[in-house]
């Protein structure tokens, strides 16, 4: 009856043969040690000839192009939430530029005072105070027609208490307390409006849209590394034969880690290519189409607020960090699973 080969001696058989195909198996009398050379001498036929490439990971597989297709998805709705945060920012500190340069003078109409006068006499108040670039005072059809989205049109404004403006154009070195001062001394029936409140409101919004798009942002980064963590035990089960023979003949888990980042590394980059290339192509429709002059109000109120939702240069720089980005998530991941894998294996 023939005895079975121990698990030592099964180990020594596989590296034998593994060595053979690499080389001429050579064994030393007496000792169990085995040594291997190289044969291309021996084997004319060979020399010359590259063996192919015989990855861990399959390079095509139905699951590797549904996690491509995955990845892509992701980069997409991540450089859209990037382009919407860029926008978001840049609309918000144009406006707050806009805002910030000019300020309002409203002086209220009061019974046994002549309004022309005292608004004469405000908008040279203004002029006088230093940083004050211009002080425009707002004819009565002006300040009626700022009212016509509410009351609309044809309305008698002179029944109303209507307050005359006068729009203050402003550089950074002016003092607004002290001309808001001077128009409460001389003009009483005048105030000022620095639009303070209206400043606070809209860094306020900016923020909580730029802290919403980033958490969006956070959101898409951990479902793909989510993604990968699965694809990644799923190809480690799938080759589990082949990460066993490679640990018989030597084979370190550094190793094994590597390949299966190299490989994750080139489908996130292509994925998160194709991905933020859809973005790219999204935002130059957008901007061709909402650029161009439309016949209705509300274009021209969605261009006016948005500009176009024309997306700079800082929205095309971040797209392009975002795809390296996922990227990196990506082979970061799948190192980090394969090392944690093959310590749960061992």
């Amino acid at each position: 009856m023939t005895e079975r080969a121990g698990p030592s001696e099964r180990i020594r058989t596989l590296r034998r043969r593994r060595y053979a195909r690499l080389g001429r198996v050579a064994r030393t009398p007496g000792d169990d040690t085995v040594q291997w050379e190289d044969v291309s001498s021996v084997t004319p036929e060979l020399d010359g000839q590259k063996r192919a490439a015989n990855p861990i990971v399959p390079p095509r597989s139905v699951a590797r192009r549904a996690l491509l297709m995955l990845v892509a998805i992701m980069s997409f709705l991540a450089c859209l939430c990037i382009a919407g945060v860029t926008i978001i920012n840049d609309r918000a500190h144009g406006w707050e530029r806009q805002i910030a340069e000019e300020v309002t003078i409203q002086v209220k109409p009061v019974d046994g005072t002549d309004t022309d006068q005292a608004v004469t006499r405000a908008a040279e108040i203004a002029m006088q105070t230093p940083g004050v670039q211009s002080a425009n005072p707002l004819s009565k059809a002006a300040g009626s027609a700022l009212l016509e989205p509410w009351l609309g049109r044809g309305f008698d404004a002179s029944d109303l208490p209507i307050p005359r403006l006068i729009a203050v154009k402003v550089s950074n070195s002016v003092d607004l307390s002290a001309l808001a001062g001077r128009l409460r001394d001389t003009v009483p029936s005048a105030s000022l409006d620095d639009h303070g409140q209206w400043l606070q409101r809209l860094s306020s919004m900016a923020r909580v849209m730029i802290t919403a798009g980033g958490f969006i942002m956070g959101l898409v980064l951990a479902a793909t590394a989510l993604s990968v963590i699965f694809a990644t035990r799923g190809a480690m089960a799938g080759n589990k034969q082949v990460i066993e023979v490679l640990h018989l003949v030597g084979a370190e888990d550094g190793y094994i880690a590597g390949q299966f980042q190299h490989h994750f590394l080139m489908l996130g980059l292509k994925g998160a290519a194709l991905g933020g290339l859809a973005a790219v192509l999204l935002f130059a429709i957008l901007g061709y189409f909402t650029g161009s002059e439309g016949i209705t109000p509300e274009d021209a109120q969605l261009r006016s607020v948005f500009g176009g939702l024309h997306v700079g240069f800082t929205g095309y720089v971040g797209t392009i960090l975002t795809i390296l980005v996922i990227a990196c998530i990506i082979a970061v991941t799948a190192r980090a699973t394969v090392r944690r894998t093959l310590r749960e294996l061992n």
